[in-house]
């Protein structure tokens, strides 16, 4: 039997994979808000430091913030610093959230994502809100790295998804633009496939099979 017949589960990464992303942007709005380091300090991969503890729940949102305001001598507001930190999260592509809909009628569909709780809820309440739905038709679990306590490309929090969806490796497929996560997952018995970041659907090869 071809491997591929195996695949009951799609797991997509979120951000590079279905939503689009501006580093740029970001940190130019960081920049407005006199803290020029932002760009030292995001990684469009692997992220480090206090962002690092952010995306793994370590810290809470307000002590995220407290970070963040020790890069300025401004006297910058929450609303200013959630906003130059989501702005990073540009849009979904329609036909992303069409591609998720059609392949949930065929296959159980998750989310797995290094995240945090502003980005996570900014993407939830502005992202998913195709012709009236929510996030929950999308998915039928959403991983999040900030709620699980471990972040990819660590082994961890792929076994602690298994553990918890009561799958096998091989029987997932998992898409990330992140080469170290599909290493990993890779060596953890996963089906992969790598996906350029920000790229449109018409460039997804396994969708060639996968229909």
């Amino acid at each position: 039997m071809d491997l591929r017949d195996k695949v009951t589960t799609l797991i997509f990464d979120l951000g590079g994979v279905l939503i689009n992303l501006d580093w740029e942007r970001c940190t130019d709005n960081f920049r407005k808000l006199g803290i020029s380091k932002m760009e030292n300090l995001i990684s469009t991969t692997l992220q480090r430091g206090f962002i690092l503890d952010y995306e793994r729940g370590e810290i809470s949102t307000d002590e995220f913030r407290a970070e963040v305001r020790k890069f300025t001598d401004r006297e910058v507001t929450n609303d200013e610093i959630d906003f130059a930190w989501t702005s990073l999260l540009v849009e979904i592509p329609d036909e992303k959230l069409q591609l998720l809909l059609d392949l949930k009628k065929k296959y159980r569909i998750f989310m797995l994502s290094n995240t945090n709780e502003l980005s996570f809820q900014f993407s939830r309440d502005n992202m998913f809100n195709y012709n009236g739905l929510s996030i929950h038709d999308f998915f039928d679990k959403c991983y999040l790295s900030y709620e699980m306590k471990a972040n990819r490309p660590e082994p961890d929090i792929f076994e602690k998804l298994l553990q918890d969806a009561g799958l096998k490796a091989e029987e997932c497929l998992f898409l990330d633009d992140g080469i170290h996560n599909i290493k990993t997952a890779c060596n953890l018995g996963f089906q992969t496939e790598y996906i350029e970041p920000s790229s449109n659907i018409g460039e997804w090869e396994f969708l060639g099979w996968l229909k």
